[in-house]
């Protein structure tokens, strides 16, 4: 049907670029996908990309698509960009990377800066504010980059998120999403736009305004194709290219998480909860709700950092086995890992997992480490995959409380996407735990579903958010929870799990004062 229209949608993630078309229902109709590598380290703790291979990575998914022959470039109607948050890239007055990219899991810090003197330090200091104020300081790319390549911070005329710079090679125009602006920035989350000159995120941090790029509001439009993009990707000149937002925002709008009352599992190689809410609600006092996929909305999002991270560690260090199975069967790993969640009964037997592999700011702390607990004869590896899985489940369910109590609003609703969801055993382990039914989006490709709502309601195909929401989204597997297990986990979850960082806190310190790790 040479003439059924089409939305496109470019995933940029850690692991892969997508290029995605969706048909005015939300159903999927094409798709490429490029393998990435997610990084490279030249010292312990850093992580770089080179930005033009992101570019060159996007331009192999387009060529993959068309050969495919499903979408012709004249059906397309638009096309939406999300990406993984906080890579950041510097820019020189031509425009073109002066350095690798900073990707998201990059952990060098800035060194400490004098504290702030004067009644605003006071204030801070009494408001107990010194670890954020530290936190934002140490962990801002831009301050690193100004203390310790001086000379690439100079000539950087243009500082922005790997969105920014998709966005110029595709339109020439340094334009960002405000739903793309994520991490240690000048960024005022509660206004949704750059901070104001007034705002003591310009004393705190070395980028300058004049460096970022014009913000618009998912939905409107950032530009057009390019002739130069559309030479390297096959996309129609002229083509508009529509505003969406991160992966994770997009995540959650295309998982359908339009209402305070749906929260929203992302088991992705960060796991997140999220619910969409037009009020501004800090889950945790003074750390900001990071602007939503839908206008005006933020999201009040809940983390573990090394969240399904973690599967990739277990398949590495003791999943040899099943990666060697794989291979000869040309499957993933991860697609035999239920067999060894079913070798486990739920709990575990006794084994107890905490997900802080990286420190924090609240909980965990800077001294945060992660922990294994219960360890008896009985235990395998089979019993570790499995409190693994189930520890991050803990740990969302309790973001799950702390949103609700910060907003006041009951979740009623569970929606799980990822990578992590196409597991129908830690889709019920999930259903068991928030002792609630889990549903599936009827896509895996929920950030990518995302961004094409974002793109209908730009473009005009559905008059709002509401309604285009309801058309392009539906529900997919519903997993309910197995009322005895569910027993079981929350007498695990609030006499074991809620105790654990409280008593492990003090021996967490300790080992990092002894060893100096981590710093």
């Amino acid at each position: 049907m040479s003439d059924q229209p089409y939305l496109l949608s470019i995933d940029n993630g850690t692991q892969s670029v997508r290029v995605l078309a969706f048909d005015l229902n939300g159903n999927e109709v094409a798709k490429s996908k490029v393998n990435l590598e997610a990084y490279v380290s030249e010292h312990p703790g850093w992580a770089e990309q080179d930005a033009e291979y992101y570019w060159q990575s996007l331009a192999k998914a387009f060529e993959n698509f068309w050969a495919q022959g499903v979408v012709k470039p004249e059906q397309v109607r638009g096309v939406s960009l999300t990406t993984q948050r906080y890579t950041m890239i510097n820019l020189g007055e031509d425009k073109k990377p002066l350095r690798p990219a900073i990707v998201w899991m990059d952990q060098r810090k800035a060194e400490p800066e004098k504290p702030l003197s004067g009644p605003l330090g006071f204030a801070i200091k009494m408001l107990g504010l010194s670890n954020l104020i530290n936190e934002l300081r140490s962990k801002a790319r831009c301050n690193w980059l100004a203390q310790n390549e001086p000379e690439v911070w100079e000539k950087t005329k243009h500082y922005v998120n790997l969105s920014g710079y998709l966005t110029l090679q595709l339109t020439g125009e340094l334009k960002d999403s405000v739903g793309s602006i994520v991490g240690y920035l000048p960024y005022d989350y509660k206004r949704q736009d750059w901070a104001k000159k007034s705002d003591l995120k310009w004393k705190l941090l070395a980028a300058r305004r004049e460096m970022m790029p014009e913000l618009v509001k998912p939905g409107e439009t950032l530009g057009h194709i390019s002739p130069a993009a559309a030479e390297a990707t096959g996309l129609p000149v002229g083509l508009p290219m529509i505003a969406a937002a991160s992966d994770k925002a997009c995540e959650v709008l295309g998982a359908g998480g339009s209402d305070p009352h749906i929260g929203c599992l992302s088991y992705g190689t960060t796991a997140t909860i999220n619910t969409t809410t037009p009020k501004y609600i800090e889950t945790i006092p003074f750390i900001p709700p990071y602007t939503a996929a839908i206008p005006g909305h933020y999201n009040t999002e809940m983390m573990v950092y090394r969240g399904f991270w973690m599967v990739s560690w277990f398949k590495e260090e003791f999943a040899h086995y099943e990666q060697r199975k794989a291979k000869e069967m040309g499957l993933e790993a991860e697609q035999l890992f239920d067999e060894l969640l079913n070798q486990v009964p739920a709990g575990s037997m006794g084994l107890m997992m905490q997900p802080y592999w990286s420190p924090g700011v609240r909980q965990p702390g800077p001294e945060g480490k992660g922990s294994l607990i219960g360890f008896g004869d009985v235990h395998k590896r089979a019993h570790i995959y499995r409190a693994i899985l189930e520890g991050l489940a803990y740990e969302l369910r309790q973001g799950k409380e702390q949103i609700e109590k910060r907003s006041r609003i009951p979740i009623t609703r569970l929606r799980v996407s990822g990578g992590g969801s196409q597991s129908d055993a830690a889709m019920q382990l999930t259903a068991d735990i928030f002792g609630m039914p889990a549903e599936r989006p009827h896509t895996f490709e929920a950030s990518g579903l995302g961004a094409a709502i974002n793109c209908a309601v730009g473009l005009g195909i559905y008059p709002d958010y509401r309604t285009a929401i309801d058309n392009m989204t539906h529900k997919g597997d519903v997993f309910e929870p197995h009322f005895p297990t569910v027993q079981l986990y929350d007498r695990l979850y609030k006499e074991v799990y809620q105790k654990m960082y409280k008593r492990m806190k003090p021996l967490y310190q300790s080992i990092r004062e002894i060893t100096g790790y981590p710093k």
